[in-house]
């Protein structure tokens, strides 16, 4: 027990610094990247850095995994619901028969736009 509460008293503070020191980075070079690259492009004004911290934030929370990886709860339900899916159309298939199977094909080319079937 006492190992575990002397790891906290040094995880803690490393953990502030570096999520201090990711915004400090973060924001300058996200700062340094649109100064740089969109006023002489789109003729868009310069920003400041706590502008660019808050581009960073934004971009991470629209495009970010929210804690989500993909090995983990986000895998294991759509690799559920695939199986599940594929199930599915198996079963549907094996119940066609053959002229609704090709019927099917011809569907799924047309729509998919690669035109009649050449078989």
């Amino acid at each position: 027990m006492r190992t575990m509460g002397r790891r906290w008293i040094f995880m803690v503070p490393a953990a502030i610094v570096g999520i201090l020191l990711f915004i400090a980075i973060g924001g300058e070079s996200v700062k340094y990247l649109w100064n740089w690259l969109l006023p002489p492009m789109f003729g868009w004004r310069e920003i400041t850095f706590w502008q660019a911290v808050g581009l960073l934030a934004l971009c991470r929370i629209l495009f970010g995994s929210h804690g989500f990886s993909r090995s983990g709860v986000r895998r294991r339900m759509s690799d559920r619901m695939t199986e599940r899916m594929a199930g599915r159309m198996g079963e549907r298939w094996d119940k066609m028969t053959p002229e609704e199977q090709e019927r099917f094909r011809q569907g799924l080319r047309a729509r998919c736009g690669f035109g009649p079937s050449v078989s």
